[in-house]
């Protein structure tokens, strides 16, 4: 729809205020503290750029105040340049920046920057509202009072960057068959949509009508060619069940994404990075845990200190997924057996493990392995997998991603055992609301909400 809507300058602007505020700020500071010029902070410079523009991309569908109001809004800017500041500092502590780069400078340029963040959005707000008023507004139609059709015109009523006027709906059918809040804007039948056309100087009609319709679409699109209006023809796929839905092309082909997987091209390398260095991170911090918790197995329980099982990761391949054991058994067959409550394979520092989630620690060797991800569907095991495919719609979809040592549905309370069917279907309603909603920045607050989880031992047995 943007591309309907904004002019270049307005998006261009859009896409660059918090690369330009963060990237010409930082020199500004430079210059003004008059610190020599040198290599190391032209790189900085450079990742500046590139982490601010990561960052305002992730954020981008929260920046709108239509949608959000002004206090989600400011949520956003505020959150979005604490992640940049955490990137930056983070890049600036573990490198040679530190030796190289005067630190006070950075300390100051920092925590400057939500502030400089904030008055730059609040200027381009109040420079957009009046750009709009000055940009000529079109003129709209739709034809098909659907539902579809109803939805789209709220859309173009309540947001006023899209730059259009809408008129009314035309449609052939009863009134008593049109849909509920379309009757009111009814503006004739599709005999009359030429005419008006002409009449009114509309610039662009949308076609709602469902596609078996095909033979009076052809009809409309032959009269309105003797038009200067611009048409769009509006698929109506409300009733399916949509994954980060888009429209793409095949060289000259159009084509409709129903089912797709969020992580894909720039997603799947930003995410990667990401799992990949904070994984990092975390394994030398708790490298000596480990080590303490491995030797505690060995001297209590005998057997082996890991148990690695087979799970389904990525488009459903199979990958061996490492955790402490933490029972007196290693099962790994095509019948597995949840834990439950007071389990007797259970010995007594397993239990220790699965209550604080510790004895998930080891598949951080996964994520550098590239088989999971920091967060993602939890992986269940083959056997349940082949169990619950079978009793819930859509619950292979859970692997168009990578699973996640913590996920969407763990955070709000999920974890542990799922004794009943209705417990698994709220697992993976949870799942794929992160698969349609997935965003750097709603990774981030689930590990954060994690951290709460963990200390809490519902469920976990």
């Amino acid at each position: 729809m943007k591309i309907l809507s904004e002019p270049p300058i307005i998006a261009l602007t859009r896409r660059t205020v918090d690369p330009a505020v963060c990237g010409l700020s930082f020199l500004a500071f430079v210059l003004y503290f008059q610190v020599p010029w040198n290599s190391y902070q032209g790189i900085l410079l450079v990742a500046v750029v590139l982490f601010s523009w990561m960052v305002s991309r992730t954020l981008r569908p929260l920046l709108s105040f239509r949608a959000s109001g002004i206090h989600s809004y400011i949520f956003a800017v505020l959150a979005g340049s604490s992640v940049f500041i955490f990137l930056i500092y983070s890049l600036f502590l573990n490198t040679q920046f530190s030796e190289h780069v005067q630190k006070y400078v950075i300390m100051i340029w920092l925590v400057s920057l939500p502030t400089l963040l904030l008055a730059a959005h609040g200027f381009l707000h109040f420079w957009l509202k009046f750009r709009l008023h000055k940009t000529k507004i079109r003129k709209c139609v739709i034809v098909g009072a659907t539902e579809v059709a109803y939805r789209l015109s709220k859309e173009i009523s309540e947001d006023p960057s899209l730059l259009m006027q809408f008129d009314g709906f035309f449609d052939s059918r009863d009134k008593d068959r049109l849909w509920n809040g379309c009757q009111g804007k009814l503006l004739g039948n599709m005999d009359h949509v030429l005419s008006y056309v002409k009449e009114n100087a509309v610039q662009v009609v949308f076609v709602t009508l469902p596609i078996r319709n095909e033979e009076r679409i052809t009809r409309l699109l032959d009269e309105l060619r003797d038009t200067t209006a611009s048409i769009y023809f509006v698929p109506d796929i409300s009733n399916f069940d949509l994954i980060q839905s888009r429209i793409d092309s095949i060289h000259d082909i159009p084509i409709v994404s129903v089912l797709e997987s969020p992580i894909n091209h720039l997603n799947a390398i930003w995410k990667s990075a990401f799992d990949f260095i904070i994984s990092l991170i975390i394994l030398i911090i708790i490298s000596p845990a480990m080590f303490l918790i491995a030797l505690v197995i060995k001297l209590t329980s005998p057997g082996p200190v890991l148990f690695n099982q087979i799970r389904y990761g990525l488009d459903g391949k199979e990958i061996r997924v490492y955790k402490f054991r933490t029972m007196n058994v290693c099962e790994n067959g095509p019948t597995i057996k949840q834990a439950t409550k007071n389990d007797r394979r259970i010995y007594p520092f397993g239990g220790f493990l699965r209550k604080t989630s510790l004895d998930e620690l080891p598949q951080f060797f996964n994520v550098l392995k590239g088989d999971m991800s920091i967060v993602g569907p939890r992986p269940h095991a083959v056997a349940h997998n082949e169990e619950y495919r079978k009793l819930i719609q859509g619950y292979m979809l859970r692997h168009k991603v990578k699973p996640g040592i913590t996920g969407w549905a763990q955070v709000h309370g999920l974890r542990g055992e799922t004794e009943t069917l209705e417990k698994m279907e709220k697992r993976v309603e949870y799942d794929l609301e992160y698969l349609k909603n997935w965003s750097l920045l709603l990774d981030v607050l689930i590990i954060i909400r994690t951290f709460g989880v963990v200390l809490k031992t519902t469920n976990a047995h």
